[in-house]
């Protein structure tokens, strides 16, 4: 029985209702503490967060020593990378053959990178299993690496399974899928998923992050509306439909709904990061500070956003004319594991966006040379270049990138379109163009979709150019 069908038996619909009405009349709360772990984990599929962490509460208050509260303690001290307090309660619990403990066991591992010790133990249990027990444990162990982000190993235990048809085992496979990148496959399952529960915002969510994934961000979007229409609070869905919306460039409405997404997670980085992002697109510069001050702080000193949170704060003070800001933030990335020729290239955007000419260069200048003339740097400092409008330096820059590349290399030629054609140099504008949607599509798209339809490919870019410039030339 899946957890989904146990939620709906009847059985546990009236033990859930005893419990409700319990807690609403104020009563203290005696049930079997396996009973309360079933209601927290009702709650935690409905997303009712708060109501799962008190049932959890009530159960650890009931038993502390159970094999469920060890469990849950363990849970907390991983959350924290406190491995030896997590260590200290394994070696707590009574008996080693139990699931509550191998799970653990390996999870401690997993926690701290110890991938291979973890598998080696998983493996041994498995054999020493009954037969009957197999497929079960196999897919718990499937589950448990998939939601460590490690989708091969994932996929490798789903292979020792016997296929089922059961939606559970389909969505893991649908998990399994995205976490290695076969967003086509992943979109399959969720589909078929949402044709047997078109109501399950689970799936809706799963959906619109393989679309996004895809960079089918309208699809993305439409599919989150589905999540969001079952449940308007999910913070999932507000998260993937303003992720959807802000790379459709609709920075505004993409604005509201990280808003509504902090409402519900105030803590979370990324969103007001991207609230940020929203601003400066608007050119509401004040604001998008002050948001990304307020990322700045909440951010952990381990976020990986942190970064990118200084880049786009300088980007934010030198847009709004604070040079002196733009360089204390940016002066405060010396201590993080970062590029720094990169930060020199953005050092030099900022002060050449505002007119300081021989300071930006010099910055460009020592990222070149830092970098030991690194060809994603040389493309960088020409793209600022170019975006600041000194057309000329950027055309000479771009010519001495291509000449000095190999063959192989596939970026910046669409930018060099861009600028060949902003310089109105359309032979060699369509000369690039020819070479940025044969090597890099993803690339055009991304660079040049302005100057085209919205209903023509990459692919049709360069023949729809020729008839353009064709037209012009014998008006």
């Amino acid at each position: 029985m899946t957890d989904e069908e146990y939620f709906k038996d009847e059985e546990f619909r009236e033990m859930l209702a005893d419990y409700e009405r319990t807690v609403q009349s104020g009563q203290l709360v005696f049930m079997d503490v396996d009973d309360l772990a079933d209601i927290a984990d009702y709650y935690q599929f409905c997303g009712r967060h708060d109501d799962a962490q008190q049932a959890i509460d009530r159960a650890i208050e009931l038993d502390p020593g159970s094999l469920f509260a060890l469990n849950y303690r363990i849970h907390e001290a991983l959350d924290k990378r406190d491995y030896t307090t997590a260590e200290e309660l394994l070696s707590q619990m009574p008996d080693e053959l139990t699931p509550e403990y191998t799970y653990s066991r390996a999870e401690t591992w997993l926690a701290q990178g110890q991938t291979d010790k973890a598998d080696d133990y998983l493996r041994q249990c498995l054999k020493e299993l009954p037969s009957d027990e197999r497929q079960d444990f196999i897919i718990d162990v499937a589950n448990l690496y998939s939601e460590y982000g490690d989708s091969e190993k994932s996929l490798e235990w789903m292979m020792r399974a016997h296929p089922e048809e059961t939606d559970d085992f389909k969505e893991l496979m649908g998990r399994t899928y995205f976490g290695m990148g076969a967003y086509d496959d992943s979109e399959k399952i969720f589909k078929e998923l949402l044709d047997k529960h078109p109501f399950q915002k689970r799936y809706w969510n799963a959906l619109a992050n393989t679309q996004y994934m895809k960079e089918d961000y309208s699809a993305s979007v439409d599919s989150s509306e589905f999540a969001i229409a079952i449940d308007p609070e999910d913070p999932d869905a507000l998260m993937a439909k303003a992720n959807g919306l802000f790379r459709l460039e609709n920075y505004e409405e993409a604005l509201k709904f990280y808003e509504r997404y902090s409402e519900k997670v105030p803590d979370d980085e990324f969103s007001l990061l991207h609230q940020g992002c929203c601003l400066v697109y608007l050119q509401r510069y004040p604001e998008a500070e002050q948001q990304l001050e307020k990322a700045l702080q909440k951010a952990p000193k381990d976020s990986p956003y942190l970064l990118e949170i200084y880049q786009e704060l300088a980007f934010a003070y030198g847009d709004d004319g604070k040079i002196d800001e733009a360089m204390k933030t940016l002066n405060e990335t010396d201590n993080l594991e970062c590029d720094y020729n990169d930060l020199l290239v953005v050092r030099g955007h900022i002060l050449l966006s505002n007119g300081f000419i021989e300071e930006g260069e010099a910055a460009f200048r020592k990222a070149i040379i830092g970098s030991k003339n690194a060809p994603l740097i040389l493309l960088r400092v020409a793209v600022s270049i170019y975006d600041c409008h000194y057309l000329d330096s950027a055309y000479r820059l771009f010519k001495h990138l291509f000449d000095y590349v190999k063959e192989d290399f596939d970026q910046g030629y669409s930018y060099m379109a861009l600028c060949c054609h902003s310089m109105k140099r359309y032979d060699e504008y369509l000369e690039y163009l020819k070479k940025a949607v044969s090597c890099n599509p993803d690339e055009a798209k991304a660079t040049l979709s302005h100057l085209f339809p919205e209903n023509i490919s990459p692919e049709q870019y360069y023949e729809y150019a020729q008839k353009e410039l064709k037209n012009e030339y014998n008006k």
